[in-house]
């Protein structure tokens, strides 16, 4: 073997028995976690919040750092998703504290009845045990997947993109001054700190300390992961979203929501992709929405009709209907209503969240019904697909899965059911 060789397998080797080495420390302490009682979780998370506003000038820094290091190599819509901003740094901190506010799922019984044996069945929720969390660009990831994670009694190992580095490992150390002043475990939440990408696979083989793993980031991340994992995963792949005007639409609001839904913000999983637009309509309702989308700078990439009446449309090719900008570019195609609306979203979409423009009830509720994805939407902007808009104070992700949690997996979705019984001295 070469020296460089083995270099490389001295390093591979460092990097198994540091993952391998906060395995167990997780798995140890997520049996505290599933113990600890609700005053202390939300002890815990009101002193991450706090940690987090004290220390906005330390991570506007780290996340300066990160910046400048991206410059000229990550694209615009990755340095938008990495920034950090006052405000963000402030909606970090008020989501912690919206997840200490809500309801704390850990061991409510549900369901529970007398059978005729006399024994009494229900179901409890119980935390998963130990979450991987592997996510690209932002970091106020880490503070929401950590506040979930405590939240719904778990332990977590988080592995944030080396783009964000410095940003991650700056509100980790938020989090682990706010666990130990309210006495529970710092490995409840740890932050891989190596950026070689071994750490990955090594966490998504460790099958004796790792009970889900959540991919958060583009498709190849997701593709990598639910390939190669050994372990559960929750996952969704891109989010082709799409907004539908009917023929029965409220101008007005469909002018509204079609450029909420793309300009509100680019580079976010729920950001429109695609308009879909009824001919009955489109003379109407096409030229008002391309105007403004013009003035902010959208590239729009039409149907023949689209074209016909917006001039600076450029010509949508087959790919362009099943893409994910994540950027200030737009697909828009004239349909002939209602049902071939869903069938372009049957046919080009994510399952991940769509919504029609309507006024018309039964076309409102036939779209609800009949379109697949996670979320769906009558007269709202798919922006509002959100675990912070939702009530769920933040999500760890959302999931176009159908198993296990579906949509923004917030709190219940890092729980399980186990069923209890209860009985006085029965036999069977």
């Amino acid at each position: 073997m070469s020296a460089t060789q083995t270099a490389t397998a001295d390093a591979a080797n460092g990097v198994a028995e540091t993952m391998q080495a906060m395995g167990r420390q997780a798995r140890e302490a997520a049996r505290t976690m599933a113990a600890a009682d609700p005053g202390s979780k939300n002890g815990a998370l009101f002193a991450i919040a706090d940690a987090i506003e004290a220390a906005e000038a330390d991570l506007l820094a780290a996340n300066a750092r990160d910046l400048k290091a991206g410059k000229g190599r990550l694209d615009d819509a990755l340095m938008e998703r990495l920034e950090l901003t006052p405000a963000r740094i402030a909606a970090m901190a008020e989501g912690v504290r919206q997840i200490a506010a809500l309801p704390d799922p850990v061991g409510a019984i549900s369901d529970l009845a007398y059978r005729p044996s006399g024994i009494q069945v229900g179901r409890m929720r119980v935390p998963l045990g130990v979450i991987g969390i592997i996510y690209e660009s932002r970091p106020n990831v880490t503070a929401d997947a950590a506040a979930l994670c405590l939240k719904s009694g778990n332990a977590a190992i988080l592995r944030g993109g080396s783009e964000a580095r410095e940003s991650n490992l700056a509100i980790a150390a938020c989090i682990e001054r706010a666990l130990a002043d309210a006495g529970l475990p710092a490995a409840a939440v740890q932050v891989v700190a190596t950026t070689d990408r071994a750490a990955v696979g090594e966490l998504l083989r460790m099958e004796e300390y790792v009970d889900v793993v959540v991919p958060r980031g583009g498709k190849s991340l997701v593709a990598f992961v639910a390939e190669n994992a050994r372990v559960p995963v929750i996952k969704h792949l891109d989010g082709v979203c799409h907004v539908y005007i009917d023929d029965d639409a409220d101008i007005d609001k469909a002018v509204a929501i079609a450029v909420n839904a793309k300009t509100q913000r680019y580079g976010t999983c729920n950001t429109m992709e695609t308009l879909l637009v009824s001919e009955a309509v489109a003379d109407r309702v096409l030229p008002r929405i391309g105007e403004i989308l013009a003035q902010a700078g959208v590239e729009i990439r039409g149907c023949d009709i689209t074209r016909g009446l917006l001039t600076d449309a450029v010509p949508a090719s087959d790919a362009d209907w099943g893409e994910e900008y994540l950027g200030p570019v737009l697909a828009v195609r004239v349909v002939a209503g209602v049902d071939a609306a869903m069938a372009h979203i049957d046919a080009y979409g994510s399952h991940h969240t769509d919504a029609i423009v309507t006024e018309n009830m039964v076309n409102a509720r036939r779209f609800m019904r009949e379109v697949d994805s996670s979320s769906v939407m009558v007269n709202a902007s798919t922006r509002f697909a959100d675990g912070f808009e939702y009530g769920l104070g933040a999500e760890i992700g959302i999931s176009t899965d159908k198993l296990h949690a579906r949509g923004p997996v917030g709190l219940e979705g890092l729980t399980t059911l186990k069923y209890v019984v209860f009985g006085d001295g029965h036999v069977r």
